[in-house]
């Protein structure tokens, strides 16, 4: 590790651990002790299969708690590279200095308006319909969030690591039962039995297309909805008309590319596992479209094809809605609007 890396390595944590002391603790606490673990996990470099030592890891998170709480008035800092120091939100200046070393970087903001930061290993660069699509590798900095997609502007990033750990855990809650459904269709186009670590290396493979396709669908969805959108989630922020509001557009957004274009490619594993992440609000927000999955287990692709065409006006329309509801009402009016959105 040059220390000229290790500086930057060390300024993107840092940004990473502020996050977390100002946003961290807003999970539940089971959430938050799930996600600690894993945390913890990547940090300490324990494998999927590793059981971690619990004297460690409660002395991890004691240690951890401390740290964010003498970070929680700090502000974020520049980041140093080149003989440059930039901006912790230049992600594309940042990136056209870093991915000549062979390493990406994102510094954005997700879900509830929490920063996110990564730094790690460039594996693929590409442009897509336009986009510029980054596939991140092994992360050397990160936040407890580490979602294993996001777009900014017009890029894309995904992150296979964070993306390897999410299908992990699907795939640890599934096997407890193994039940006849949509994971374990998915699963058995895979040998997990056979050779887990390559399963598992074929699986996030082909899932990063999933990603990307989706990540293509929510750039679409904000052409078409405008800043509105943005501004829209910021006043209904952390309430239920917000998680209707996600949910609709995540909707708009596998109608409009992730499903067409997974029907297309008859990316039949990728379909099952699509349909195993349709789940809370977005499953119940739209059960025809899960009917629809059942009439394609049945031959009946068709069924599938017209629900995906139809959800496609449908969700936008409905988007508009809750805007001009919005526009009007402010959250009362994104919320009635909510009440009969269902398709």
């Amino acid at each position: 590790m040059t220390p000229e890396f290790a500086r930057l390595r060390a300024s993107v944590q840092h940004n990473c651990h502020i996050s977390d002391a100002l946003f961290a603790r807003d999970y539940s606490l089971c959430i938050y002790l799930l996600k600690m673990r894993e945390y913890f996990r990547w940090e300490r470099g324990f494998g999927y299969g590793d059981s971690l030592p619990d004297k460690e890891l409660g002395q991890w998170l004691v240690e951890r708690e401390h740290l964010w709480h003498g970070l929680e008035d700090a502000e974020f800092a520049r980041i140093p590279f080149a003989s440059r120091e930039l901006d912790p939100f230049a992600t594309d200046e940042l990136n056209a200095l870093l991915t000549m070393e062979g390493l990406v970087y994102s510094g954005g903001y997700g879900n509830y308006a929490k920063p996110l930061f990564f730094l790690a290993d460039l594996q693929r660069e590409e442009i897509l319909d336009g986009l510029h699509v980054y596939v991140a590798g092994r992360e050397y900095a990160r936040d407890i969030t580490a979602p294993p997609a996001m777009s900014i502007g017009e890029t894309v990033f995904v992150r296979r690591e964070s993306l390897q750990r999410t299908l992990w855990e699907r795939l640890e809650e599934w096997r407890w039962h193994k039940r006849d459904n949509a994971m374990g269709r998915a699963v058995a186009h895979y040998d997990f039995e056979g050779n887990f670590t390559a399963a598992l290396d074929a699986m996030t493979d082909r899932e990063i297309d999933s990603v990307i396709l989706h990540e293509m669908g929510e750039v679409e969805a904000g052409r078409r909805l405008g800043a509105g959108w943005e501004k829209l989630l910021a006043g209904v922020f952390r309430s239920r008309a917000e998680y209707t509001a996600r949910a609709v557009r995540d909707h708009l957004a596998d109608c409009l590319v992730t499903l067409p274009a997974l029907m297309t490619r008859e990316a039949v594993p990728s379909i099952h596992f699509f349909f195993a992440n349709l789940t809370g609000m977005r499953r119940s927000l739209f059960p025809s479209l899960a009917r629809a999955y059942e009439a394609w287990l049945g031959g009946n692709a068709g069924v599938l094809t017209q629900v995906v065409s139809e959800g496609k006006d449908h969700w936008e329309n409905v988007a508009h809605r809750l805007l001009a509801a919005f526009g009007r009402d402010g959250q009362k009016g994104v919320e009635a609007a909510a009440v009969s959105i269902e398709f």
